[in-house]
């Protein structure tokens, strides 16, 4: 396998800018998630680093050897799209084996290869079928083959699993972490989906507007986003987000005045002058409270009740915007009910009024 390095990588279509200086450096063996919003630029970077996009300015690196000029068939990377791709007219195994047939693979060969990607992928029953006899899931399975039997040195995955439903989205996911313990490939994947980046991931990429906005593992950017965007992509339910205003510091916690008359003592690791502010509240940190000791209080517009989880979505009146609370499966709450939320203080995220995250005590 091989590590990837880019450096400083630009990509211009006449005059709009889809990458802005992306550099990021992926070790040998890591599973690299790149996630954001349609038209963020992750997907233009991943055929990027696979060859079939050019480069306007910048450094590609695998294994250390700059391959800025080498053709995509040359570069040791096999790609995996989201519409699989499978010749219809071929068996699984002559689609996974044809790339290798294509380059004058000896037979034998081929069919080793193929017999090991199949035992790997657990799709030995399928060789011998054709794409339209099998499910959208074994197809991608035949696809993922196909890339394996090449033996790459990097792995590409364009979104391969949006054309799944849910249950078969799960499962792929939970395939695909197997795959990467079982190989220990190097993988670079693009989804916009930010529960397969968080449950897959060993790093999490999260762009915008074709700029890197932040790169960590992902309970690190779940628990210490650097900005609102990062805060508010990552999380299902997302972050709550209360407007305030710094009312004064002191011992290390921010007073924040919140509205209706309610304030919140925030963990500040920094000196931070009085004026507006963000706070952000995980909905996992709303607690429902039944004395008068609730820092805010609002009316429940809705209850989705979802087995071992309730999520009630709170109007707290005055300027705010609605919040949603994660309780229990057997949360008493019911729909119009007047409810107090308790805050976790050592929990709350607070952004500054250019949207950064103000540093947290560790105390």
């Amino acid at each position: 396998m091989a590590s990837v390095v880019l450096r400083d990588i630009t990509k211009r279509y006449g005059v709009f800018q889809a990458l802005h200086g992306a550099s990021l450096r992926i070790e040998d063996g890591e599973f690299i998630v790149f996630v954001g919003p349609s038209g963020c630029g992750k997907s233009t970077l991943l055929r990027m680093i696979a060859g079939l996009e050019s480069i306007t300015s910048g450094e590609i690196l695998i294994d250390g050897e700059r391959v800025n000029e080498t053709p995509a068939r040359h570069r040791g990377v096999s790609m995996v799209f989201q519409n699989y791709a499978l010749y219809p007219h071929m068996t699984a195994a002559e689609n996974m084996g044809f790339g290798l047939a294509n380059i004058g693979t000896p037979r034998a060969e081929i069919e080793t290869r193929v017999g090991e990607a199949a035992r790997i992928l657990r799709i030995e029953p399928l060789l011998k079928r054709k794409p339209h006899e099998m499910s959208g899931g074994q197809r991608q399975r035949v696809a993922i083959g196909r890339a394996i039997v090449r033996k790459p040195r990097v792995f590409l995955f364009d979104e391969p699993l949006s054309n799944l439903d849910a249950a078969l989205r799960v499962q792929m996911r939970a395939e695909l972490a197997r795959l990467h313990q079982s190989i220990g490939a190097t993988m670079i994947y693009v989804t916009h989906d930010q529960v397969e980046a968080m449950t897959m991931a060993d790093r999490i990429v999260i762009m915008r507007e074709g700029h890197i906005e932040q790169v960590g593992a992902p309970l690190d950017l779940y628990r210490n986003p650097r900005n609102l965007f990062v805060a508010g992509f990552l999380g299902s339910p997302k972050m709550n987000f209360l407007e305030g205003r710094v009312e004064e510091v002191s011992a290390g916690r921010a007073m924040v005045d919140v509205g209706a008359a309610a304030s919140l003592a925030v963990p500040v690791g920094r000196a931070i002058e009085p004026g507006p502010v963000t706070v952000g509240i995980r909905p996992e940190h709303l607690r429902l409270v039944s004395n008068g000791s609730g820092e805010l209080a609002g009316r429940v517009d809705v209850v989705e009740q979802l087995g071992n989880s309730t999520l009630l979505y709170i109007d707290l009146g005055s300027s705010q915007a609605q919040v949603v609370a994660e309780e229990g499966g057997d949360c008493p709450a019911r729909l119009g009910e007047t409810v107090k939320l308790a805050v976790t203080p050592a929990s709350a995220h607070l952004f500054d009024a250019r949207g950064e995250a103000v540093a947290r005590s560790v105390s």
